[in-house]
């Protein structure tokens, strides 16, 4: 197992970034003061009931987020309620959002 680190600097604040590592499978996240946004092997809903924000980048087995470099780059698949309350919408590029969870 490998663990990988990244900070983003959004306009309002920085976030930071996480990935750990498998042989064939990773679990990746950005994490802000206001929330998160995270590969699909995180449950949305279930952070909800928590009261935490959290939105799902676009990642399947054939088309992997992969690496930190290029979670930037996915849009957002889905977005509980509180995470919806801050601006993030389903389509919306990962790197305007990251500036949202700041």
């Amino acid at each position: 197992m490998e663990v990988h680190t990244k900070t983003y600097q959004t306009p309002n604040g920085p976030v930071e970034g996480v990935q750990t590592k498998w042989a064939g499978f990773s679990i990746l996240l950005v994490t802000g003061r206001k929330g998160f946004l995270a590969c699909p092997a995180i449950d949305a809903e279930a952070c909800d009931r928590y009261g935490v924000a959290a939105a799902i980048a676009e990642s399947t087995p054939d088309n992997p987020i992969g690496t930190l470099e290029r979670f930037p780059d996915r849009k957002i698949t889905k977005a509980n309620a509180k995470a919806e309350a801050l601006g993030i919408k389903e389509g919306m590029r990962v790197s305007d959002a990251f500036a949202l969870i700041a």
